[in-house]
């Protein structure tokens, strides 16, 4: 299965009591695939699946599951940790609905590479669904070689990748030029979205995308179409998006804006992120607003 397009990686919103704002969730959802999202993630690092009860996180799945099968879009859903056996199990009892599961590189106890593949190896063959992997070494503290990623791709039920390098190096040059041809790799990090996309990745996971959805379908669907001149004038345009969206801990300045724009009812996150500085969201609405004049703010 082949992975293109943009897919939302959607903010869970919360309510002033500290309840998952469903409602809001559910607006967020319609809104990305009204602008042209091919899909939802729903439980990644966006949407603060850490700090959300067992509870929490089956009913945010349930909403964006909902969504995607009236809309007949995918639903990629973040599960499992750095420990194998767990991750099996959290794959293994994935909902029927999901359409893949992404899974991340294991982190905190710095497995070897070859351990890397192995854990892969384990949760591939136990998933239902085909995985994606989740590369983030600036997250995980776990860098890995083009022959690593060449070999994890070649493994049985191994869909893609969200390749978030941090950067475009010489390993993200090695990887791609060598990538199988039924391996998807979505851009992970928003503002090197469109140089990856440019060396050939099929789609991106981008938070910005919460923000301005139609932007970055826009973006995306312009390398995929070769039209390079627009691809490139569009990256550049929202590189300021993504330099100011991240300019503190993802999601908090992410959610702020929404709030802001009243998208969300709060811009509250759990500890142990701290909700944005007023720094942070007057520069991001100041972008925002250059971005799109007629947009909310």
């Amino acid at each position: 299965m082949t992975f293109t397009g943009l897919y939302v990686p959607l903010v869970t919103p919360f309510t002033a009591a500290d309840e998952v704002a469903g409602n809001a969730l559910e607006a967020l959802a319609h809104e990305a695939l009204d602008a042209g999202a091919a899909g939802l993630v729903a439980l990644g690092t966006t949407g603060e699946p850490t700090t959300l009860t067992a509870a929490e996180q089956a009913r945010v799945i349930d909403i964006c599951a909902n969504v995607c099968r009236e809309r007949d879009a995918a639903l990629i859903v973040g599960a499992g940790s750095n420990a194998t056996r767990d991750s099996v199990r959290a794959l293994t009892a994935l909902d029927p609905r999901a359409t893949a599961a992404l899974a991340v590189v294991p982190y905190y106890n710095r497995p070897s590479e070859a351990g890397v593949v192995e854990h892969f190896r384990a949760l591939a063959a136990a998933s239902p669904v085909p995985v994606l992997i989740y590369h983030i070494p600036y997250r995980t503290s776990r860098t890995l070689s083009a022959e690593t990623l060449c070999r994890l791709a070649e493994l049985p039920n191994i869909a893609g990748f969200k390749y978030t390098a941090g950067g475009i190096d010489d390993t993200t040059i090695a990887f791609l030029s060598r990538l199988p041809g039924h391996t998807s790799i979505l851009a992970g990090d928003d503002l090197y979205a469109a140089p990856l996309l440019a060396l050939g990745a099929a789609g991106a996971i981008l938070a910005c995308a919460n923000v301005d959805p139609a932007a970055y379908v826009d973006l995306v669907t312009a390398w995929l179409d070769g039209d390079l001149p627009r691809g490139r004038a569009l990256g550049n345009r929202l590189a300021p998006l993504a330099a100011a969206l991240f300019a503190e801990p993802n999601p908090v300045v992410v959610k702020a804006v929404l709030a802001a724009q009243g998208r969300i009812p709060t811009p509250n996150v759990r500890l142990p992120l701290l909700p944005a500085s007023s720094e942070a969201l007057s520069e991001a609405l100041a972008v925002v607003s250059a971005q799109r004049p007629g947009i909310r703010v």
